[in-house]
């Protein structure tokens, strides 16, 4: 549960916290085509997807949504609520049929202050999503909008 970003890095968090952080989680669906959340918006909760896949996407003005990266079985949907000024980053849609585990902000907050190793866990975990996604992203909008081939090869 809850892998890693990139199949090198190790497991995103220890047994112990994943069962914890489970604790305050509550499975939702999601159908074909549902927004999960609009760039700009208050960032408020996250999901770790069990089946299905979410397109993250960038807002590009004059032109459609670029998916910048897609989602599916055990990676994490939203890092935005982590971190000030707590609002989405990107933008986030059902491509397919989701079902997820979705977690709210202000109980994980909590549990992270009563269990310090568990905050610092997660962070770790978040940040790491946050690094991987902003790298996708860079790639994403060269491979669409750079020079031939400048997203390739990174």
């Amino acid at each position: 549960m809850f892998a890693p970003p990139s199949p090198g890095m190790p497991r995103a968090l220890p047994a112990e916290h994943r069962v914890k952080l489970l604790r305050t989680a509550r499975e939702v669906s999601f159908p074909q085509g549902t927004r999960l959340f609009e760039e700009g918006g208050r960032a408020d909760r996250f999901w770790v997807i069990r089946t299905g896949t979410i397109e993250l996407d960038m807002h590009v003005p004059g032109r459609r949504a670029a998916v910048i990266e897609r989602l599916n079985h055990n990676e994490l949907v939203g890092w935005s609520w982590l971190y000030s000024p707590h609002v989405w980053h990107l933008g986030a849609e059902a491509a397919t049929p989701v079902r997820a585990y979705e977690f709210d902000a202000a109980a994980v907050h909590a549990l992270s202050k009563e269990d310090p190793a568990l905050g610092r866990d997660l962070s770790q975990w978040m940040g790491n999503v946050v690094a991987h996604r902003l790298h996708a992203a860079r790639i994403r909008l060269l491979d669409l909008y750079g020079p031939y081939g400048a997203g390739g090869g990174s």
